[in-house]
């Protein structure tokens, strides 16, 4: 395979390049929730309702584990075509699912979405870090969160909008246009400066790491809820899928080129910084799947009420992302994530002491603050994670980071969950009791805060490297310590 061996788009024009990525994000991120509130219609129309929570975990699990792949082609291919790709498929996924007639195969479709998103995310977080210099990305990394923020209200309430016309379809139909836009601005606007080398793509072992971390993260996603934690079935899917990443190692060690080079999990920097994603991972999934639910059951306040406060925390995440070039060009990336995750246990505290006493307020004002604390943590890290690359490593870079967040994710939500479930199946009522939902929403926010506590230890570790604010895009490396040096004016904005 014919590859570039580096790449940085200097013809590229970042502004329009930027908006791209952040509309192609976007779409990302609103099909993770807009689907939510359009179920009730889909069941009425095609019928399959026990089956309708795979709408959800379908896409999740395909983004997941197509990541690590999407991440070393982009390394191996350059961004753009992977992008591309990605784009393509996810618009290929909306046009099938607008037509989908029955549940099983909307939720094959969602695959083909999920599979896109796959590629979407992690290259255009790469793509940012190759085009705009370390004093800049905290900014731009701030502007791509947004769109998370921006999409935790706009999805749900979009398909609210389509559920209530009668029009479900229309939420995957309105991706045709959007997705065409994205395309080609990056068609017109993003240009590499490559040169091209062979390359030996690593088939065998992309096959093993896709179906071992899916028998993983889907044996994590439905322990507890498809089926019980000791069950044959359990036992099953986690065995196989430890049996297939061991030969996946095994296939590693003799792999010309490999997926997941060794050296991903033999720097500290890069180890350090991916435990604190995972970490990260964990808390927010902890705050998002269980703040509404505690909110409604204790308070009985309205879903759209629940929503909004939980909010606060994806509008505090991107305010303190942005920022977050402040901090680290003068006191480094470790010292901001400290500070981060200080701010982001005060916030988890403060959710688990008062969790007996609720209060619509307090809550959102705690998942405010948590939000800006992971806003300082898990930018600067990433960026860190980044900076320490040359280009052609740094899709595979990015790509680990974000997978290490979507497995603390995962592992998360099974954790919370049993231990939610563990309550709610020693009370009356169980998760229909507000008290039952009370004390299992406070054991929750217990384990968030743990979390918080544990992610302390991987920032603890984290090297104090500080990287040329100035340097030319790929060329530091981890194991240097340099000055920081103000930013030249001339580089600034998109």
């Amino acid at each position: 395979m014919t590859t570039p061996s580096e790449g940085v788009g200097f013809r590229s024009k970042r502004g329009p390049v930027l908006i791209a990525l952040m509309l192609s994000s976007g779409l990302v991120a609103i099909d993770a929730t807009i689907v939510a509130t359009a179920v009730p219609s889909i069941v009425r129309e095609i019928g399959g309702f026990a089956s309708f929570p795979w709408l959800f975990s379908a896409y999740l699990l395909a983004q997941a584990v197509s990541v690590p792949v999407y991440a070393k082609l982009s390394d191996m291919a350059g961004r753009k075509p992977i992008i591309l790709t990605g784009i393509g498929l996810f618009l290929l996924g909306s046009i099938l699912c607008g037509l989908a007639w029955s549940m099983p195969t909307l939720i094959a479709f969602r695959v083909v979405q999920g599979l896109g998103a796959g590629a979407v995310l992690p290259v255009a977080i790469t793509i940012a870090g190759d085009i705009y210099s370390l004093a800049e990305r905290a900014k731009v990394q701030g502007y791509l969160a947004s769109v998370w923020a921006a999409s935790s209200v706009v999805g749900p309430t979009l398909g609210g909008v389509f559920s209530s016309l009668g029009l479900w379809r229309g939420i995957f139909l309105v991706n045709i246009p959007l997705c065409l836009v994205a395309a080609w601005m990056l068609v017109q606007r993003f240009h590499e400066n490559i040169n091209r080398i062979k390359h030996r793509v690593d088939y065998l072992g992309a096959a093993l790491l896709t179906v071992s971390l899916t028998l993983v993260i889907l044996g994590a996603l439905e322990g507890g809820q498809a089926w019980a934690w000791g069950s044959p079935i359990s036992i099953a899917v986690f065995a196989v899928g430890s049996i297939l990443f061991i030969a996946f190692v095994l296939v590693e060690r003799r792999a010309a080129e490999p997926v997941l080079p060794r050296w991903v999990v033999s720097r500290r920097l890069l180890i350090t910084t991916a435990l604190i994603s995972f970490g990260a991972g964990a808390i927010v999934l902890g705050l998002t799947s269980y703040v509404p639910t505690f909110l409604q059951g204790a308070l009985s306040v309205s879903p759209v009420l629940a929503g909004l406060s939980l909010a606060a925390l994806t509008i505090g995440w991107p305010i303190s992302a942005s920022q977050s070039g402040r901090f680290y060009l003068r006191i480094g990336f470790r010292a901001t994530a400290l500070i981060g995750i200080t701010v982001t246990l005060i916030g988890s505290l403060v959710l688990a002491v008062t969790a007996y006493t609720p209060n619509v307020v307090l809550v959102a004002a705690s998942c405010f603050v948590a939000g800006l604390g992971l806003g300082l943590l898990a930018t600067p890290s990433l960026i860190a994670a980044q900076s320490s690359v040359d280009w052609n490593e740094r899709g595979v870079v990015t790509g680990t980071n974000l997978f290490a967040r979507s497995i603390g994710s995962s592992l998360g939500v099974a954790v919370y969950g049993a231990v939610a479930n563990a309550i709610y199946a020693g009370s009356p009522g169980g998760g229909k009791n507000s008290q039952a939902i009370v004390s299992a929403s406070a054991a929750v926010f217990l384990a968030v805060l743990v979390s918080a506590a544990l992610t302390i230890v991987a920032v603890l570790a984290m090297p104090s490297t500080v990287l040329d604010a100035t340097a030319p895009q790929g060329k530091a490396t981890g194991s240097q310590l340099q000055k920081v040096r103000p930013p030249n004016v001339q580089e600034g904005g998109p």
